[in-house]
């Protein structure tokens, strides 16, 4: 202990910064449940094969719809059908991820947090 008996913070002088970094910590979490919530409510829309396979994909990465434009089903080239939807729903989740991580890089100043997504 230090001379006197007092902390070597001098006293409560240093719990008033704890303090205040835990409500900046809650705000942050706040904020982060409202994002996710905004997220998980938005509908992300990728093509590919210049618009002939379309998906829709929620924030939690539910595919919610596909649509195909007839003349891109062809029963003897099923493979490249396949491909097509691939591209597509990869490119949705990647827009889900991309946007994830903008806003994520809003809320915690740019600063990578490990375990925050």
């Amino acid at each position: 202990m230090a001379k006197g008996g007092r902390f070597p913070m001098g006293g409560m002088g240093g719990m008033g910064n704890m303090s205040s970094m835990i409500k900046q910590a809650q705000k942050m979490q706040q904020d982060m449940l409202k994002m996710q919530e905004e997220m998980e409510q938005t509908c992300y829309e990728a093509s590919s094969g210049g618009g002939a396979v379309t998906v829709k994909m929620s924030g939690k990465k539910e595919l919610q719809e596909i649509k195909l434009k007839p003349e891109v089903v062809d029963p003897d080239d099923i493979e490249m059908l396949e491909d097509l939807i691939l591209v597509a729903v990869n490119d949705a989740m990647k827009k889900v991820d991309d946007e994830n991580q903008s806003q994520m890089s809003k809320l915690t100043g740019g600063m990578s947090i490990p375990g925050l997504f």
